[in-house]
């Protein structure tokens, strides 16, 4: 937050030291009376100081400065110099007071106020730290956005957005300061002088795209649904090759069921090039809770869904997955799982739910290859051992399948049902293999399991 202004001088890298606060001595100058040894020792000392910094000895510093300072303490500089090193000492009391000796003595220095100001930051002494931040906004405007967050620390919301104002008249409108207005509302709830604000925007630049769009957001946030339709409804009709109104327009024709105007508006956000693809996502989401419900739009979803590039996040292809097991399209819904599962390879929903299709569909091969690749990611997932055995026994590898059963008994804790399951299928295994007496007894472990539930 604070305004930082650095300046090179010539000693040692010193930092921030006005040239005309040096002490009024001429260190070129040869004693030539009884106040030479005077000067002399006073050099002595200055020097020693900057030495002394430069090498990081605060205190040695520090304790130069006041000899220099009992010889003669009339220039600024000295106590300037001395509260820096009480900073870098952690000794903010003693910086304040050096400083504000600094400041007495040159009270429009705004560098010896800007020390000051730090000080009072870093001891969370903010009531003062405004005094100082007003002094020096009245010799560097920067420090204008610092007072305004002193304001809002302080508790002044209403000198906080006048100055606000006063800055974005003067400068216009930036990120940080809107940063810090909507501090303000969010702190008081003020929710109408937002609102008003963002109006005000709209009038005074009609062509400036992002104010309607924050105005569209807040009114939607708010729950005033018809002025943020009708904030977007006056964009585009002011700017008609607006691609981010969409984004808002969709959603506003789907609630009115105006799925024509949706559509349209669906499509110029999935084919726009400067759309994020995470705002894509969600409204093809979107969509496609629309369609679940309104399943006489499934053509409009086939074509909207086109028209989003290849690399469609996990979520869509779940949620298109999820759509299309919901309509018992159980083999567009295995697409979709296996392209979300390309991309997230060890993700154990999207894998089980594929492994589940693949045993639906009578794709055993498959489903044996992958359940055995994910058990070696997952290996005590019982559900994985239970479909490995499943699909085995359907393709008539008893041997395997009782192996993978036996096992997943082994990570079963408290699930009849899925035990009964497992029972079930070693008892097909043994059957396979024509031994009848163990198939039977399997048999009825499952059927006891059942009856019991």
């Amino acid at each position: 937050m604070k305004t930082k202004l650095y300046i090179l001088l010539f000693f040692f890298g010193m930092i921030m030291l006005p040239q005309n606060t040096y002490a009024q001595v001429d260190f070129n100058k040869r004693p030539d009376d009884d106040l030479g040894n005077v000067e002399d020792t006073f050099q002595e000392y200055f020097f020693e100081a900057l030495k002394q910094k430069g090498i990081e000895n605060y205190q040695k510093s520090a304790d130069a400065l006041l000899k220099c300072i009992d010889i003669n303490d009339s220039d600024p500089v000295l106590y300037y110099e001395l509260g820096k090193n009480y900073m870098q000492l952690k000794n903010f009391g003693a910086a304040e007071d050096a400083f504000k000796e600094a400041v007495s003595k040159a009270p429009k220095n705004e560098w010896y106020l800007d020390e000051l100001y730090g000080v009072y930051i870093q001891q969370n002494e903010m009531n003062k730290a405004l005094k100082t931040v007003k002094q020096l906004v009245e010799y560097h405007p920067d420090y204008k956005q610092d007072l305004a967050s002193l304001y809002i620390q302080l508790e002044k919301y209403k000198d906080a957005l006048k100055l606000l104002d006063e800055m974005d008249s003067q400068l216009g409108y930036s990120e940080d300061r809107d940063y810090l207005r909507n501090q303000i509302y969010n702190i008081t709830g003020n929710n109408d002088d937002r609102i008003e604000n963002l109006e005000e925007r709209v009038k005074s630049n009609p062509e400036d795209e992002s104010n309607y769009l924050r105005l569209i957001y807040r009114y939607s946030q708010t729950g005033e649904t018809q002025k943020a339709f009708d904030a977007a409804k006056r964009l585009l009709s002011l700017n008609p090759d607006s691609q981010l109104v969409h984004l808002a327009l969709y959603k506003f024709y789907l609630d009115e069921n105006n799925t024509e105007k949706a559509i349209e508006s669906m499509k110029v956000v999935l084919t726009s090039s400067i759309i994020k693809p995470e705002a894509k996502t969600k409204v093809l989401n979107d969509f496609v809770k629309f369609v679940s419900n309104n399943p006489q739009h499934e053509a409009d979803l086939i074509e909207i869904t086109s028209l989003v590039s290849e690399d469609k996040s996990v979520k869509t292809l779940i949620e298109l997955g999820d759509y299309y097991l919901k309509s018992n399209d159980k083999e567009k819904a295995l697409g979709y799982y296996q392209e979300a599962l390309q991309q997230e390879p060890n993700e154990f929903k999207i894998i089980r739910d594929v492994l589940l299709l693949q045993i639906d569909l009578n794709k055993n091969e498959e489903a044996v290859t992958r359940s055995q690749e994910a058990l070696d990611v997952f290996p005590s997932q019982p559900i994985l051992y239970l479909i490995n055995g499943v699909a085995n026994n359907k393709i008539n590898k008893p041997e395997q399948a009782i192996e993978s059963l036996e096992i997943g008994l082994d990570f079963l804790v408290e699930n009849p049902k899925m035990e009964a399951d497992f029972y079930k299928q070693l008892s097909e295994s043994h059957k396979q293999l024509n031994n009848i007496t163990q198939s039977q007894t399997f048999a009825k472990k499952a059927e006891a399991l059942l009856k019991e539930q």
